[in-house]
């Protein structure tokens, strides 16, 4: 099984190197910097389970790579509409593409059923852009469960998890969701096949709504969060705001509001990712995560009032972000 890493930042460089070192066939797709530091020095990973370090393929141009099994795509959601039509060399017939951004995929609609069957939400995929270049049939969901950022070109530090959900859109488990994930499991992450992804979709949502973007405000760490009083009670806001959507769509979460507060202060002193992202430099995956939810709320006729401040707020700091300077580190990096 060939397999190309279209983004080998943190959560798809980490992938890579994961599946480098148990010997799989796989190629790292990166630019800049990132890019050349993996070229000279290889790839190395920093983790309280054990450092280790791999020389993987790696490539700054995706049409020299040829065809692959399976293609991770591990860019941020914002990035899909640059990366997917770039993707064309890497299909043959068969190939898989593995969606692995945070939010409300460009894919979620698509075969529902219902009235909202085809509906395409414009601040994830706005023009359509993704859903063009990405036919229906190839898309295999999945959802990280670990955190990792570059903490320099080439480096990057893995601090906890080691969970990859795999879940068809059509709730099906598939013979190449199996595959996959049994790839995977030999390389040492675990990773359950679903057939209720649409709802871990959700699960997830329920914390990266509220405590991404009230994390890129702050600051603070998500133990910080869930402590500070005022902070706790706004994320709470939030997750109410967003469970109400989900119950609109026919989702019933299968954990309360406090587990899933209660999950993120065991996790600890961690940066979200949106939070590395902006204090990085780099733009923040809030439409993907945030705006997609305030969209449907809208056209749910949802009222979110908490979500869409914090929201406005976020999107002012993201557009103020833009016209910084990058850090020269992290400049060119495919995460």
């Amino acid at each position: 099984m060939r397999i190309v890493i279209a983004g080998a930042g943190a959560i798809g460089g980490y992938i890579g190197a994961r599946l480098a070192r148990a010997g799989a066939d796989v190629v790292l797709f990166a630019r800049g910097p990132h890019l050349r530091a993996m070229q000279t020095r290889g790839l190395r990973v920093t983790s309280a389970d054990g450092d280790f370090a791999v020389t993987p393929q790696v490539s700054g141009d995706l049409a020299t790579i040829g065809k692959a099994d399976v293609v991770f795509l591990g860019v941020k959601a914002h990035s899909l509409t640059t990366l997917a039509p770039q993707l064309g060399p890497l299909f043959g017939p068969e190939t898989i593409v593995v969606s692995t951004q945070n939010g409300i995929p460009w894919w979620y609609f698509q075969h529902v059923g219902g009235e909202l069957d085809g509906l395409r939400l414009e601040r994830v995929d706005p023009g359509g852009v993704i859903a063009s270049a990405i036919e229906p049939r190839r898309v295999l969901g999945s959802l990280a469960y670990f955190a990792t950022d570059i903490v320099e070109p080439g480096v990057i530090h893995h601090t906890e998890g080691n969970r990859i959900s795999f879940g068809e859109p059509d709730g099906t488990k598939s013979d190449r969701a199996k595959a996959i994930a049994e790839l995977l499991i030999g390389a040492g992450f675990r990773c359950p096949v679903t057939t209720r992804f649409r709802h871990e979709i959700w699960v997830k949502l329920l914390g990266n709504v509220a405590f991404n973007p009230i994390s890129a405000l702050t600051g603070g760490t998500l133990e910080e969060l869930v402590r500070h009083p005022d902070t706790s009670r706004l994320v709470r806001e939030l997750m109410v705001e967003t469970e109400a959507v989900a119950g609109k769509l026919g989702i019933e979460l299968p954990i309360s509001i406090e587990q899933r507060m209660a999950g993120a202060e065991k996790v600890g002193a961690h940066k979200t990712s949106m939070l590395q992202d902006f204090e990085a430099g780099r733009p923040m995956e809030l439409e993907a995560v945030v705006g997609a939810v305030v969209e449907l709320g809208d056209r749910l006729g949802v009222p979110m009032p908490a979500t869409r401040a914090v929201y406005a707020c976020a999107k002012m700091l993201d557009e103020h972000r833009a016209r910084r300077p990058v850090p020269a580190r992290n400049e060119g990096v495919v995460a």
